[in-house]
């Protein structure tokens, strides 16, 4: 009934709509610098020794811990909000991509050498297929630290959000609209778990992996 009303209004509409857009900024954004840094350190040692230790850095800090920082080098626009965001999934997708780039077999890439493959053929043929199921894992982990990131970026003097919806509800005594904003938060969630699988049934249909034991 709750979200019927607020559906008829208008008010839903607008809150999902403005979340959503700043998730799907900072994650493609996050996706696009995680896997960029991923690359550079992963392909060369050069790399590795500027970017690794920064990343691993920032990865134990904990993303709200930047709030404060944010506000005051950023002001209270939208900036902060799409940079926190984007933050936590760059994090996840380079940890991730860069143990896949890592973890490629080694008798692989000597075998596309011995071939006299080129460089980029190497890259693009051998080096980034073998990263492809970490990286499709930094990607569910990145898309949930979007989420997670969002209800604290909508606590940064902002007037639309689910975040915000959900602020005010507490402050409010409105326990209905609170059980929405966690079903809203969950139904995001699950369709976040749903576009990964299909990224992965859909790129690692060359894989040949365990499925499971027969019930």
């Amino acid at each position: 009934a709750t979200a019927w009303r607020l559906l008829g209004d208008g008010q839903l509409a607008t809150h999902v709509g403005a979340s959503a857009v700043r998730v799907l900024t900072g994650t493609v954004l996050g996706i696009l610098i995680g896997v960029l840094l991923a690359v550079l350190a992963g392909l060369t040692r050069t790399g590795e020794d500027l970017l690794d230790w920064t990343m691993q850095i920032l990865k134990a800090v904990p993303n709200f811990a930047l709030t404060p920082l944010l506000i005051i080098w950023m002001g209270i626009g939208e900036g902060p909000k799409i940079v926190l965001i984007t933050t936590g999934v760059a994090i996840a997708i380079y940890i991730n991509t860069y143990s896949g780039i890592r973890g490629v077999d080694r008798q692989l890439v000597e075998m596309a050498q011995t071939l006299e493959a080129p460089r980029h053929t190497l890259i693009t043929q051998v080096i980034l297929p073998g990263a492809m199921p970490n990286f499709l894992v930094g990607l569910r982990l990145g898309l949930s630290s979007a989420w997670l990131s969002l209800i604290f970026a909508e606590m940064i003097n902002t007037t639309q959000g689910i975040g915000y919806l959900m602020s005010r509800a507490q402050t409010n005594l409105q326990f209905d609209v609170s059980l929405l904003v966690i079903v809203i938060y969950a139904v995001a969630g699950l369709l976040s778990y749903t576009l990964v699988r299909v990224l992965e049934r859909l790129l690692l249909s060359w894989r040949n992996g365990f499925e499971g034991l027969e019930a």
